[in-house]
C-alpha cells in the first residue's frame, strides 16, 4: 500500500525538482554590517563641514553664525560683486586649467614609458615622480619657494602652474598606470604591422583605451591645483593669489563671513567636476 503523505506526485526527479526550488537558501552579503556602519560613519565625517558651511553662507548675519537666524542673499552678493574674490576665482581656474594640462601631458607620458621598462630604474624613477604625493606639504612649499625666488616665478602664474604640476603629476601617474595594466601591448605590434608610426599608434590605439585612466587624472590634477593652499600662500603676491588663499586670508585677517558662500560654490564646482564625467559615461553606455 502507498503511504498518504506520500503520492506519485511528490515523489521522482519532478518533485526533487520542486522541494528544491521551495528550498531558502541564506543570503550572502560580502559587506558585514559593521563594516557598512564604519564607512557611513567616515562619510558622515567628511560631509558634516558642508552641513554647517552651506546653511551658514544663506545667513543674514553679519559675521559667522550657526544655526542662522534669517534668510539672505547677501553673502553671495557679496561675492559677485567683490573683484578680489572674483579676481582670485579667476586665477584659480586659470592656474588648475594649465595645471591639468601640463601634469596630464607629463603624467601620461611618464606611465607608458614607465610601462615599458622593467628594472631597477623603472623602480627608482617611479618613486622619485611619487615623492611629491607623501612628502609634507610644508616641506614642498619651503623648497618651492627657495628655488623660485632664484628663478623670479614667485607671484607669477608661470610659478603657481609648475608648482602645482610637481605635486600632481603622481596622480596622473598612479591612474594612468593603472589603465595601463590592462593594455595589451600585442595591439602596438599590429598596428606597426599594418604601417602605422609609433606616434600614430600611441593617438589611434593607446590612448583611446587608455582614456578613462587620463580623465581620471586630469580631473585629480584640476582638484589638487585648485584647492592647493601651502605652496599658494608661499608664492602669493598682492597681484596675483588664487582662491584657497583669498580664504585663507578672509578667516585670519579680515574675518569676512563671505567665505561661507565662496566654500559652498567650491564644494558645489567640485561636486559638478566630479559627477559630470560619470553622468556623461553613464549616458554613453545608455546609447
Amino acid at each position: 500500500m502507498t503511504s498518504p503523505a506520500t503520492t506519485p506526485s511528490q515523489t521522482g526527479p519532478a518533485g526533487a525538482a520542486r522541494s528544491a526550488g521551495r528550498r531558502r537558501y541564506p543570503k550572502v552579503d560580502s559587506i558585514p554590517w559593521w563594516l557598512k556602519v564604519i564607512g557611513g560613519l567616515v562619510v558622515l565625517f567628511f560631509i558634516l563641514p558642508t552641513l554647517f558651511v552651506i546653511p551658514m553662507s544663506f545667513s543674514d548675519a553679519t559675521t559667522f553664525q550657526f544655526p542662522p537666524t534669517g534668510f539672505s542673499w547677501r553673502l553671495y552678493e557679496n561675492f559677485f560683486t567683490n573683484p578680489v574674490w572674483l579676481d582670485s576665482l579667476g586665477n584659480s581656474f586659470l592656474v588648475a586649467i594649465l595645471t591639468s594640462l601640463l601634469a596630464t601631458t607629463v603624467g601620461t607620458a611618464a606611465a607608458v614609458a614607465l610601462s615599458r621598462l622593467q628594472g631597477r630604474l623603472a623602480r627608482l624613477v617611479r618613486t622619485v615622480l611619487m615623492v611629491p604625493i607623501v612628502a609634507p606639504a610644508i616641506v614642498v612649499a619651503v623648497a618651492v619657494y627657495i628655488a623660485f625666488l632664484g628663478w623670479h616665478l614667485t607671484g607669477t602664474p608661470a610659478g603657481y602652474v609648475l608648482a602645482h604640476t610637481a605635486i600632481a603629476v603622481p596622480y596622473v601617474l598612479v591612474s594612468v598606470t593603472g589603465a595601463l595594466s590592462g593594455f595589451d601591448q600585442q595591439l602596438l605590434k599590429a598596428s606597426a604591422s599594418l604601417g602605422a608610426s609609433p606616434l600614430r599608434s600611441f593617438f589611434r590605439v593607446t590612448v583611446p583605451l587608455i582614456s578613462r585612466g587620463i580623465l581620471t587624472g586630469a580631473i585629480f590634477s584640476f582638484m589638487v591645483s585648485f584647492d592647493e593652499v601651502v605652496i599658494a600662500l608661499f608664492l602669493r603676491s598682492p597681484d596675483f593669489q588664487t582662491m584657497p588663499v583669498q580664504m585663507y586670508n578672509s578667516v585670519t585677517v579680515e574675518i569676512d563671513p563671505t567665505i561661507s558662500a565662496a566654500s559652498s560654490l567650491m564644494v558645489v564646482a567640485v561636486t559638478i567636476i566630479f559627477v559630470l564625467p560619470q553622468l556623461l559615461r553613464r549616458g554613453g553606455g545608455r546609447r
